[in-house]
């Protein structure tokens, strides 16, 4: 506290106005000199108060609302893309193209095939200008539409060397005449070796949309501006009128600080604005909702000048006494509300300092006891919901895993297998289903007993998922039965995979004690029917067909088709 503060407090201990009730009077007296003043300032002060609130408010929701918006729009580019690249036709085009040369038939029939599915996934999404297929060494292997040069940016080749998704920055397309902006995610087999790059160019027909939605009046305007201060689309403008434009570095600076809530700047076209600005998450970029300043406080310029008019003729007279006593009111209590505040932003590092006596002094006194205590409740909490959240994630595991293979259990699969048969025909991707059985189990517990048995159900299980997708879902569907799910694939591609499995089981050894042991498996195929979702159909047709696996000798794959009618009665 000031010394000027200190010696203001003692005298008012001296005349005994200690009390908020005595200072109030003492005001509401020398207020009453000046009621025109207090009335209009105080008007002058709510309205404007008012007001800024209100435009504050207007710009954070259009800026905030817009940037959730764009983020959300980029996330699912991502989506697509790698949903686009995890299909079966994508990975097996490029295995064979790794081994047949272009020349050759094979070659060309895997390019097609890969070119075609381009197209297929590209023509339904407005948002894709292009996707291009690249090789391992960032070499063109094909591209959706017409092939040609692709402009890719020129940092492309160092984000091929990553392992995870990839953006570029936003440039200026001439053959389009707008901007566009590339994104990347690798490619991967089955047994995650990188098979090469799937990319996409985006154009932002959706992003103009979404500021012309959030654009509030004729003269607001919503733009997106990245961290070097270029304004790459705007509500009110076309992208080409902003090529050669750039904001100010200290513009841009107060724009990206998260901390301010609005800014005061001139905008591209030299116009003196307010705005507000909201960054988006996975880019560089802010929203910024602006309106020209003379339009936004239109209402408190008038204001102000009738203030201001009151304010000179007034001031000369009691000012100064109205000034001085208003502060040692307002201050300490202004303290309060401060700390009050930041108290319920949640900051309780807050300390406020005692002076004066009376109802103020207490009040502080119990406003900083109250802190404290708030202070170690939110410390104790934060040690429960820890504590329940590790417990809840132990609970949430255990529900959704066997015990002992660690795979998912019969129950998960199953809502996992009735949410993806929903989809698959809502969407019309197919979906696949393996039914896989240990042959001669019983034996094999017999022989080597049931400890072995089950140290044979878990290597069994860590074949299971070396020899699937990260997006298959392998489960223990009971005993000795494992349920293998393969999204987007097709029969022919499901019995590929089931073949894989059989071969690896019958292969590698089952480690039993430091002997090795052998095991087969008999392996049923099924695809989800097309005018279906009920994962009963497919569990029964990829059951019947693996039964009839095993009654024609074990360690083989049936596919549904070749099922004989009365064993898929017995079924």
């Amino acid at each position: 506290m000031s010394p000027w503060e200190e010696n203001i407090a003692r005298l008012l201990r001296g005349i005994r106005l200690h009390s908020i009730k005595q200072k109030i009077l003492v005001f509401a007296l020398v207020a009453t000199l000046i009621p025109s003043l207090a009335t209009t300032w105080v008007s002058y002060v709510q309205n404007k108060r008012s007001l800024t609130q209100k435009v504050t408010e207007q710009l954070h929701n259009s800026s905030g609302q817009a940037a959730r918006e764009i983020d959300l729009w980029l996330k699912e580019r991502f989506i697509d893309v790698r949903v686009f690249s995890s299909s079966y036709v994508v990975s097996e085009s490029l295995e064979r193209l790794r081994v047949a040369p272009l020349e050759s038939v094979d070659g060309r029939e895997a390019l097609s095939s890969l070119s075609d599915y381009l197209n297929s996934v590209r023509e339904p999404f407005a948002d894709y200008e292009k996707l291009v297929v690249l090789d391992p060494a960032g070499g063109v292997i094909t591209t959706s539409g017409t092939a040609g040069a692709e402009d890719l940016p020129p940092e492309w080749a160092d984000m091929m060397l990553m392992e995870h998704s990839a953006q570029s920055g936003v440039y200026w397309d001439q053959a389009l005449e707008t901007r566009v902006m590339w994104i990347a995610v690798p490619i991967k087999a089955a047994d995650d070796r990188g098979l090469g790059t799937l990319t996409a160019k985006l154009n932002f027909q959706a992003i103009d949309e979404v500021l012309a939605r959030f654009t509030r009046g004729e003269a607001s305007e919503v733009l997106v501006i990245t961290q070097r201060g270029n304004p790459i689309l705007s509500s009110r403008s076309p992208s080409s009128e902003l090529r050669e434009t750039r904001l100010p570095a200290r513009t841009v600076e107060a724009l990206f600080d998260t901390t301010a809530t609005t800014v005061n700047y001139t905008d591209p076209r030299g116009e003196h604005v307010v705005g507000a600005a909201t960054l988006v998450p996975t880019l560089d970029w802010v929203v910024a909702a602006q309106i020209p300043s003379d339009v936004a406080f239109a209402q408190v310029a008038r204001l102000r000048n009738v203030a201001t008019g009151l304010l000179l003729a007034l001031l000369l007279g009691v000012g100064l006494l109205a000034y001085t006593l208003g502060l040692i009111i307002v201050r300490p209590l202004a303290r309060l509300t401060q700390g009050a505040s930041r108290v319920a932003a949640g900051d309780l590092d807050v300390d406020v300092p005692v002076v004066g006596g009376g109802e103020v002094r207490y009040l502080t006194e119990v406003f900083n006891d109250m802190v404290a205590r708030l202070k170690q409740g939110r410390e104790d909490l934060a040690a429960s919901n820890a504590t329940l959240a590790l417990q809840n994630e132990k609970l949430e595991r255990l529900s959704i895993t066997d015990g002992l293979t660690m795979l998912y259990n019969r129950r998960h699969i199953m809502e996992i297998l009735t949410q993806e048969a929903r989809r698959s025909r809502r969407q019309g991707y197919p979906l696949s289903v393996l039914m896989i059985d240990v042959d001669s189990f019983k034996l094999f517990n017999d022989t080597h007993g049931h400890l072995a048995g089950d140290e044979a159900l878990k290597q069994v299980s860590s074949m299971l998922l070396e020899s699937t997708r990260d997006v298959d879902f392998v489960a223990r569907y009971g005993g000795e039965e494992f349920l293998v799910m393969l999204r987007d694939t097709e029969i022919d591609g499901a019995v590929h995979v089931a073949e894989r499995i059989r071969s690896c089981v019958e292969e590698k050894p089952i480690n039993v004690g430091g002997t090795e042991a052998h095991v087969t498996v008999s392996i049923g195929a099924a695809a989800l029917p097309k005018k279906s979702d009920d994962p009963e159909v497919v569990i029964g047709n990829a059951d019947a067909a693996m039964y009839q696996a095993k009654r024609s000798g074990r360690n083989r794959v049936v596919r549904d088709g070749d099922v004989k009618p009365q064993l898929r009665k017995e079924a």
